[in-house]
């Protein structure tokens, strides 16, 4: 899918439609809908890794900020 930059006939990009679309699901819910999904997502998540699975992604994660710091 091409993004429409440049002469874009008056159609607006697809990080145009993208950030509106964003901006119109925000407006429509609230921090309580975002909680709920953040909650489902980590049950289901949790389903399917052991505690193993989430000390690898930590460890990886701290190494990862850990190095982008020393710049």
């Amino acid at each position: 899918m091409a993004n429409n930059r440049g002469n874009n006939n008056g159609k607006m990009s697809v990080e145009e439609a993208g950030r509106k679309g964003g901006e119109a699901t925000s407006s429509n819910h609230g921090q309580e809908f975002y909680e709920e999904i953040g909650r489902k997502g980590g049950e289901a998540t949790s389903d399917n890794h052991d505690k193993d699975f989430y000390e690898e992604i930590g460890k990886k994660g701290g190494e990862s900020r850990g190095n982008s710091n020393n710049n």
